[in-house]
């Protein structure tokens, strides 16, 4: 199997990079063991504002939670380098800015889980929450953490 890089360039996916936020009171990202937690991230396309099942479909969901995944390669990248280090993906928590009675957050969230294991193999296979939320932070479709284990 290729590398996670490789695969990214198969995707025609380029990382972009990753700045840390409020680095005094949260981290981007933190190692703790041979687990590497990363903060939120958001997508990085303004068209992906909104409240899923009201001003934005289920499909526009799953490309707002496909974006963040991909942040969340290039917020690891940053601090291992590369991304071969990466054994598995844990955990991923995907919140998505719901409309009232949405209850399709799964869907929504697919586009996280579907990258990951479109770059990662089984090895992107991982536990899941996927959550509808009242509102996100700048109205954005969906956020997504995710928990990696590392060599």
């Amino acid at each position: 199997m290729s590398t996670p890089e490789e695969r990214l360039q198969e995707l025609g996916i380029e990382l972009a990079d990753f700045t840390p936020f409020h680095p005094a009171v949260a981290a981007g990202v933190i190692t703790a063991g041979y687990l590497l937690f990363v903060s939120g991230s958001t997508p990085s396309s303004p068209d992906l504002r909104g409240r899923v099942g009201d001003t934005l479909t289920v499909e526009q969901g799953y490309q707002a939670a496909r974006e963040c995944a991909i942040g969340q390669l290039a917020a690891a990248k940053s601090v291992l380098g590369d991304l071969s280090r990466i054994r598995r993906i844990v955990k991923l928590l995907g919140m998505v800015n719901a409309a009232p009675g949405f209850g399709d957050t799964p869907a929504v969230v697919h586009g996280a889980s579907e990258f990951y294991y479109e770059v990662f193999g089984e090895k992107g296979v991982h536990a899941r929450s996927a959550v509808g939320l009242q509102a996100l932070p700048n109205d954005v479709a969906v956020e997504v953490e995710t928990i990696f284990e590392i060599e």
